[in-house]
Formats: structure tokens, sequence, C-alpha cells
């Protein structure tokens, strides 16, 4: 039997299937999405141990996961809590085991509802007392912060609507009785959406807030915003972290056409004029952490291959490069979080890192300390 008998039948179909393709919507991107070529780090050459994953949470690949952080609650359960894009959902996890607990949020812009959450960081909250924390969530398509206190997860801040632009990442301090939060903003170029805006508009790229509590109710104050125009300039803006005792804020620069690094600013946003990782990072720089011993300890950067991704490892003083580590399958990292906080199954602290949009995977501290060397256990007078 020929089929060309059937094709005139088929021709209506066929071109109404390929009319719905051609207007089908172009997935969500992000900025620092759609490179022709998607590095590998099987490719890449750079020297590196594997640390294999302490666990991985169950793949759930319609939640788009962004980035984590964790709470050691004062029942000694460690809540893992990661940013759903997709779904406009904060997820809670078991921290030791990774089960899936529960969901908070929602699509949506009030109170307690979400729209692209992104960036997270959890804080604790000494003003409501023993046992409590702030999570604080950046929305970037409801254009601001949202905080909730844990452990009820409820809703008791929303900030920033009025000034940010396309937020992605932040870094949050306690400051004065109060939390200083400085948020970075990828508002990218009016004229193309695909590409950041000329050097001159990119003094804007991070917002500074206080958040403070007023008795039993919580404001927040823009401070100000600050960036680089020239030298040091910030194209593609997410993660960020603080050092305090070094006066450092760390800028993950994602560019790869301007060339993909940290940058060295002062926590008073200006640029010290040093790059940390220039031609080191192939992929691209993305999440940051720092693990802290008194006044010693390291950097945690991510490479974000799409295989693998690398974790660098630089020592916090000196910002020299001390190695680098990839797990067995972690991949396509965005966020990263280290919680140095004991517990019964990780008793020197646990390394968090979403794996390829889907997952997060837990790395014990101990098995990534003895891989490269590094000091394991804290010990201050």
């Amino acid at each position: 039997m020929t089929l060309r008998p059937l094709l005139p039948a088929l021709l209506p179909t066929l071109l109404v299937f390929l009319a719905a393709c051609a207007s089908a919507p172009v997935t969500d991107r992000e900025p620092d999405e759609g490179a022709e070529h998607e590095p590998l780090l099987a490719d890449a050459g750079i020297a590196h141990v594997v640390v294999p994953e302490a666990f991985v949470t169950a793949s759930t690949p319609a939640d788009n996961i962004d980035s984590p952080a964790s709470w050691l609650a004062p029942d000694g359960g460690r809540w893992l809590l990661a940013t759903a894009k997709a779904t406009d959902l904060l997820i809670v996890y078991d921290g030791a085991s990774g089960a899936r607990l529960r969901t908070v949020g929602g699509p949506g812009a009030g109170p307690g509802q979400l729209q692209r959450p992104n960036g997270i960081a959890v804080v604790e909250d000494p003003g409501a007392g023993a046992g409590h924390a702030l999570a604080l969530v950046v929305e970037r398509d409801n254009h601001r912060v949202q905080a909730f206190a844990l452990p009820a997860l409820e809703s008791v801040a929303i900030f920033g609507s009025e000034d940010l632009v396309q937020p992605y990442g932040l870094w949050v301090r306690p400051l004065d009785g109060a939390f200083e939060v400085i948020v970075s903003d990828n508002y990218m170029s009016s004229q193309d959406e695909d590409l950041p805006p000329p050097d001159v508009e990119l003094d804007r790229r991070f917002k500074r807030y206080r958040l403070r509590r007023d008795g039993g109710a919580w404001s927040a104050d823009l401070l100000g915003s600050f960036g680089e125009t020239g030298e040091g300039a910030i194209r593609i803006a997410e993660s960020v972290f603080g050092d305090i005792s070094n006066d450092r804020l760390l800028l993950a620069e994602e560019d790869v056409a301007s060339g993909t690094r940290l940058r060295e600013y002062g926590l008073d946003g200006r640029y010290r004029g040093r790059d940390i990782g220039a031609g080191l990072f192939k992929a691209q720089a993305e999440g940051l952490a720092l693990w802290r011993c008194g006044n010693d300890g390291y950097w945690i950067a991510t490479d974000q291959f799409k295989d693998r991704s690398l974790f660098h490892i630089f020592d916090r003083d000196t910002l020299a490069h001390v190695g680098a580590f990839a797990g067995e399958r972690t991949a396509n990292t965005d966020g990263i979080w280290l919680d140095q906080a004991p517990d019964a199954r990780f008793p020197e602290g646990v390394f968090y890192a979403v794996d390829d949009d889907q997952a997060v995977a837990a790395f014990d501290w101990r098995d990534v300390a003895k891989a490269l060397g590094l000091q394991e256990t804290c010990k201050t007078p």
C-alpha cells in the first residue's frame, strides 16, 4: 500500500501542526542562557577531584529549581529550601535526607505568593527570639524581595517593587539592629532584551536596602544603588556574597562575551581593581558561598558546565585558587548554599548545589575537605 493517496488528506493537518509549532512560545530563558555552544567539563581539561554526593533530591523538571538555602530548626532538624521558578513555589525538603516535605507559595502578586522566585537566603532573626529566622526570596517577575518568617513560613515583608527591574540574587547580613540586603538587578538593554545595557547604565546593577522590625511590623528602605560603568562593570549580574571580616563583596560576572569571572568590590560597593578566576572559569561563573573559621576560610564559586558543574575553592584571605571539585552527577548549577551548622547527618556542615534545574544535591563538608586537603573542622577559642 502506498501513502501517496493519503498526502492530500493529511496536508491540512500537517500545516496546522507546523503553524502551531511556529507560534509556540519560546522557553523562558535567562539572560545568561542560549549560547550556541554549551561548554562541557569533560572537554575543559581543568584539574579537579570528584566528590560523591551525599544525596540528590528527587528530580522534578517541571519546577525549574534555581537556588537553595537551609536552616537548622530548634529541634535539630535541618530544613532545605529551594526556589522553583516555573511553578512559583518555595519547596521545603528534609536537609538530612532530601525528602520533599511541603511547598509554599503559588503564582500571584499577593503576600505569600510568588512569581519566578530566584535567589534565596536564610538569616537568623534574633529579634523574634531563639529558634526564629527569615527566608528572603527574590522574585524576578514581581520585581521584589519577599521575607518569610521561619518556622511558620509566613510572609512578613515585601519590598523593592518600586526600584527593582529584573532582580536575581541577594546577600543579607545583620547590621545595626536591622538587616542590610544587597540585591542584584539584571535589567537589560532597552533596545534588545537579550543584551546587557551600555556600560554607562550599569551604575544601578545592585540595590542596597535596610530591612528592620518596628514593633510587630517590618519595613524596608532603599539606601542606594551601586555598580561600575567602566573597569569592573558587571554586565550579567546574579550572584553576590559578602565577607564582613575582609570588608569584601564578590560579584559573579556571567557575561561570557566580556569574560566570565569574579570581581572584588568593597562592602561600600566600590570596585577594588581585582578580578578572580579570569581565564579559569571556562563555562560561567555562578553561585557563591563562604566557609568561615575565625578569620580563615574558603570561598566556593561555581563554574556552570552543562555535563557536571565544577566548584572552585579560593583562599578566603588571599583569594588564591586552592583547588576544584565536581560531583558524580551534579550539573548545570545555578544557586549554591553552605551551611556550617552541625547535625547528626552532617556533623561538620553541608554544601548544597542545584542539579540541572530539577533537583538539589548535598555534599558532606567532610568529604569535600578530605578530597582537597582543606580544613574540615572549625575550632576557635
